[in-house]
């Protein structure tokens, strides 16, 4: 049996600290996965800049709720579930997540969480597992499932490689050439491609147990 799994931001939807960035004019918070590899760095440097800044998690969702998927993300993603299982793996937030989530018919998504206080302060961030993307891709493959996995960014690199099949997807330049053994497509139409490409393929005995 088969099954996909996608990261989130930069490949179904936008940048969601892009987006806040962007309303709030500060620059520093546009900084992503895709620059800083090492997770728990990234969001110890934006939760400086909001609680600097006196921002809370109502401001950000406030940005959410006016955002949209990508442009023919809907329709990649009412393709891609009509043909196989789903699974998006993310390192977003369960706050910030439901109205984009809504909007692509509720994908199945596995996530963190953030901490805050009763005023809305974001105190910190708990994550569902510790390398949770490989992990969730991991034990998929356990239950015999062969896994073909994709994203954009440093963090989805691990998923990508656990699962064996997959690819990236719009990543950056320094991305694609640190790893160029992983394919990297630029569009839905040959994302689209691609997976029905590893759809069509027989499953590899014993890509479960590895």
């Amino acid at each position: 049996m088969k099954i996909v799994c996608l990261d989130l931001e930069g490949v179904l939807i936008p940048e969601i600290w892009i987006a806040f960035s962007q309303a709030t004019g500060i620059k520093e918070l546009s900084r992503t996965t895709r620059d800083e590899p090492d997770y728990d760095k990234l969001m110890a440097f934006r939760l400086d800049i909001l609680t600097r800044r006196g921002l809370k998690l109502p401001d950000i969702q406030k940005v959410i709720s006016g955002m949209k998927p990508l442009p023919g993300a809907v329709e990649f993603t009412a393709e891609l579930r009509s043909k196989t299982q789903l699974i998006i793996l993310s390192d977003t937030f369960e706050q910030f997540a439901a109205p984009l989530m809504k909007q692509l018919s509720y994908p199945t998504l596995f996530c963190n969480t953030l901490v805050t206080g009763n005023d809305g302060t974001v105190l910190s961030w708990r994550l569902r597992q510790k390398n949770g993307k490989k992990e969730a891709v991991h034990a998929l493959k356990s239950c015999n499932f062969d896994v073909f996995a994709a994203g954009d960014s440093f963090n989805d690199l691990a998923m990508i490689e656990e699962a064996g099949s997959g690819c990236l997807f719009r990543a950056p330049q320094a991305i694609r050439e640190s790893h160029p053994k992983i394919p990297h497509v630029e569009d839905y139409a040959a994302f689209t491609e691609r997976i029905d490409h590893f759809l069509r393929q027989e499953t590899r005995s014993g890509d479960a147990e590895k």
